[in-house]
């Protein structure tokens, strides 16, 4: 992770919105051990940061992110059972910390976002996507399970649609993937560095203090029943009134009216 031009993760703060930039366009932004590694870093680099309200994570060059590079693939081939788990786990994990992470994360998806790459991009909390984007899991068609991006891949779209996609191993467009409701918002491509940019200040004009309430709880809502899933929204609910936020939104409000 650096502001070099030439690490494989370019890290940059832009008003109130942290840039992460996928950086090995000549490999088509391809996920290895150090770009995933590279990636943890800038995430809870940004989280540390107070002042940043959002995190907008894109590739250099022409594509997000086409999945494992040549090499990772040849090395899958030939681990060992303890250097496959490692790996794997090493993926979920930076899977994970896109949810844990307290701000909105958001993929900005320009070209392919494939296998691992799509995952990347579905499992941040919003996407972003070109119109000449394309999305896709292809790993049937080397044998290979896209394992832990079910778990995202069904959390966004439909059974069906989630077996399609997982199953025969076509890439889908900008414009279906968000019929699929994979994608936020579709944006021209001449347009597409402004409208991100645009999209991403919103969270400037919003309460802080609210937005990460708001993502935690949706995302721990995941795994409950109705009832706990309401009783956690109780408690949710006490700790944003007594927030400064609260206070002074009120403040603000009771004014106005």
């Amino acid at each position: 992770m650096s502001e070099d031009s030439n690490a494989t993760i370019l890290y940059a703060v832009e008003g109130r919105i942290a840039r992460i930039t996928l950086n090995r366009p000549e490999k088509r932004n391809a996920l290895n051990e150090e770009l995933i590694a590279g990636l943890k870093d800038a995430l809870r680099r940004a989280d540390r940061d107070e002042d940043v309200r959002a995190v907008v994570l894109s590739g250099a060059g022409s594509d997000f992110c086409a999945g494992a590079d040549l090499a990772a693939l040849q090395q899958v081939s030939t681990a060992t059972v303890a250097e496959n788990i490692e790996d794997a786990r090493s993926l979920m994990e930076l899977f994970l910390l896109i949810r844990e992470v307290r701000i909105p994360v958001i993929s900005a998806v320009r070209g392919r976002a494939l296998a691992g790459g799509c995952g990347l991009a579905l499992a941040c909390d919003m996407v972003l996507a070109s119109r000449s984007a394309r999305f896709g899991f292809p790993e049937v068609k080397i044998g290979f399970v896209p394992a832990m991006v079910m778990a995202i891949l069904r959390r966004s779209t439909s059974e069906k649609r989630a077996f399609e996609l997982l199953t025969l191993g076509n890439d889908i467009g900008a414009e279906e993937a968000q019929a699929f409701g994979l994608v936020n918002r579709v944006l021209d491509d001449e347009a597409f560095a402004d409208e991100v940019a645009a999209f991403g200040e919103q969270f400037g004009r919003v309460s802080s203090s609210a937005v990460r309430l708001s993502k935690q709880l949706f995302y721990e809502g995941d795994a409950m029943t109705f009832k706990d899933a309401l009783e956690c929204g109780a408690d949710t609910n006490v700790i944003a009134r007594m927030t400064e936020d609260c206070r002074k939104g009120i403040e603000r409000f009771l004014k106005k009216s």
